[in-house]
């Protein structure tokens, strides 16, 4: 009896490992896919970001040079 009760939370939990994992491969399974066939992914959704790092280094030469200035 002790066993069955212990079988019902493994069954349950590779059940929901399962309906997890078929999820996942709804969401990305066409991406995976592609990866595997060596085709280029498909760039609908991009997010194009742009970094500026001249300024603030620019800024801080600045601050150097006071900072030199003071002592």
């Amino acid at each position: 009896m002790t066993a069955a009760l212990g079988t019902l939370p493994f069954l349950a939990t590779l059940w929901l490992l399962v309906v997890l994992g078929a999820s996942v491969l709804e969401e990305s399974g066409a991406k995976i896919a592609a990866a595997l066939k060596g085709a280029p992914q498909s760039r609908g959704s991009a997010i194009h970001l742009s970094v500026r790092t001249r300024p603030r280094l620019q800024q801080a030469k600045r601050e150097m040079r006071q900072w030199r200035a003071a002592a």
